[in-house]
């Protein structure tokens, strides 16, 4: 099994995750490869050393993220057709976070492994954590039935599908409140405290460039005032790399299955406008970078 198909392994701010959030952005979109050159003079940006990133490198190349290659005699480094589909899947969450309404359906995902698949049985509930799904029993899981395709993929990956059955259903009948059982089956104080954490590091309160508002014009004013700088670029990375792990985490409840201080919207909201006001400078940035002669 792959451990591509993993991308929560590395923690936030360290520099294999802020290496991978600069792959996962700008790689493909530079044909596909990239100098090893260019990826120090990158990751410099962000504060990280050339010997280090080239011990970052040599640990996501072990963990089937990139691949050695040389064009034209210059040292660089490709993606593998495994990371390709996951950059894939985490660019759909990362800027199109969920939100349930209450009428969609849900997906339970109920299984019994023996005790001789231990192993896959713990691969299992720990990749459907991994993709928000919730603990209603060690073998009944629950998510929203957009993650349907997803569960399929991790069950076909780990040779399960035959010890699983899949239900699609309407919304569940609790004994108690949908807040409460929803507390129980997701850890959504951890995922309310990764949005107010990003919150904090990328808020307003830090004077922020983006300033306060609201809204489209506050972003359009942002945009206008940021220029390609490795200022621009270090803060949309850190940016990324702080967020990408929260659509993971967070299965986008209805509203009725979460407290009525739920930051979500917020942090969503401070995403978006951060997004608009930096990724174009930050991508610019890179584009001069790659262009810049040799030597």
């Amino acid at each position: 099994m792959s451990a591509v198909l993993d991308d929560m392994d590395s923690r936030p701010g360290s520099t294999t995750s802020l290496l991978r959030t600069v792959i996962g952005l700008y790689l493909r979109d530079a044909g596909g490869w990239m100098s090893t050159k260019d990826i120090v003079t990158l990751m410099e940006a962000l504060g990280t050393s050339g010997t280090v990133t080239r011990t970052a490198l040599g640990r996501l190349r072990k963990k089937d993220v990139v691949l050695q290659e040389s064009r034209d005699g210059i040292p660089g480094f490709t993606l593998t057709e495994g990371a390709a589909t996951m950059l894939a899947r985490g660019d759909r969450r990362i800027y199109n976070p969920r939100s349930m309404s209450e009428s969609d359906p849900w997906c339970l995902i109920s299984f019994s492994i023996p005790e001789t698949e231990r192993e896959k049985r713990h691969q299992l509930r720990r990749r459907l954590h991994w993709i928000g799904c919730g603990t209603v029993t060690a073998g009944l899981w629950i998510c929203p039935d957009s993650l349907r395709t997803e569960v399929e993929e991790i069950l076909v990956d780990l040779e399960l599908r035959a010890m699983v059955t899949i239900f699609v259903t309407e919304t569940p009948l609790v004994g108690g409140n949908l807040q409460d059982a929803a507390s129980k089956w997701w850890d959504l104080e951890a995922v309310a405290e990764l949005h107010r954490d990003f919150i904090r590091e990328h808020g307003f309160d830090k004077g922020d460039s983006i300033g306060r508002g609201n809204g489209a014009d506050a972003a359009l004013q942002a945009r206008q005032q940021v220029e390609p700088s490795p200022e621009a670029f270090a803060a949309y990375v850190q940016c990324i790399d702080r967020w990408r792990i929260i659509p993971y985490l967070d299965p986008g409840l209805p509203s009725a299955f979460l407290p009525a201080d739920w930051p979500g919207a917020e942090g969503t909201a401070l995403f978006s406008r951060i997004v608009a006001a930096y990724a174009e400078p930050s991508g610019e940035f890179v584009r001069n970078t790659l262009r810049a002669p040799v030597g």
